[in-house]
């Protein structure tokens, strides 16, 4: 295990866990002894360079007050060299299966690891917990025993990449601005990239098989709550345990910030999961 630095102060162990300057974590351990269960957490911004691990630290820092370990993922994206596909999807699998090496030297409970992902960070939290799906054949494939979670708590996240595409692609159409986030992740559209789409979204990985909590903005105009009703309607259809928790006051970036609305509701589901 590659440490990069230990901030004493603010209680942040930064480690690598892989040789990009990308490729890295920021591990936060609550006051105590230990063992703590662990929370994955997977920043967004539609999987773009511009976007990066800073945005989720309030977060990260709230749940280590929880009594909750934070394991606040940075990962390549695209604008960067081996960002988006797959690079991005094989470096959030790295991370994840990293904290089996952090846990020798940090008091992890290995048991209890949950993963929670802010919009395109959701994506790539239900995918963690859907990859076990993947056949060997597939380029995200990493692992026979991937890292197994107990839940996963998705904060307006894009659960699923056509879908995603498709309203992208209507605003092109209706206002003429070239700006696809989804079809630069994935190299191309759905009908061009059909096996991509089937391997990295998680509407297409259903049954996925691991608890999912959806908390969404009914305000919000990144990532619409339509996203979410659609995967809860699927997932539940698929018979995967799914809830949804739409917060009407809340638009796209207050999911991530302590003491709004959507904190009680998302600390609750913390709670529920790492039962």
């Amino acid at each position: 295990m590659l440490f990069i630095y230990t901030d004493k102060k603010k209680k942040i162990h930064r480690a690598a866990y892989g040789t990009n300057e990308n490729q890295f974590g920021d591990l936060r351990i609550p006051e105590g002894s230990g063992p703590f269960p662990v929370a994955i957490i997977i920043h967004g911004g539609f999987w773009r360079a511009a976007f990066d691990l800073e945005q989720m630290n309030q977060l990260a820092d709230a749940l280590t007050n929880h009594g909750v370990a934070a394991w606040n993922v940075e990962y390549r994206r695209v604008g960067q060299e081996g960002g988006g596909w797959p690079g991005t999807f094989l470096d959030i699998a790295k991370a994840a299966d990293h904290l089996r090496v952090l846990a020798k030297s940090y008091p992890l409970d290995m048991t209890r690891v949950i993963a929670v992902g802010h919009s395109a960070g959701g994506h790539l939290a239900s995918w963690l917990a859907a990859r076990h799906k993947l056949p060997a054949d597939s380029e995200l494939y990493t692992s026979d025993h991937p890292l197994p979670l107990k839940g996963v708590i998705s904060l307006a996240g894009v659960c699923d990449l056509e879908l995603m595409h498709d309203i992208h692609q209507m605003k092109e159409t209706l206002y003429g601005i070239v700006d696809n986030p989804t079809r630069d992740f994935i190299g191309g559209k759905p009908e061009e990239q059909k096996r991509r789409y089937q391997d990295g979204s998680p509407r297409e990985l259903l049954p996925i098989g691991v608890p999912h909590v959806l908390i969404h903005g009914t305000l919000d105009v990144n990532v619409p709550v339509g996203l979410s009703e659609h995967f809860e309607r699927a997932a539940a259809q698929s018979g995967d345990s799914v809830t949804l928790k739409t917060i009407p006051t809340a638009e796209h970036f207050k999911l991530i910030l302590p003491d709004m609305e959507a904190w009680p509701v998302l600390l609750e589901a913390v709670d529920t999961l790492l039962k």
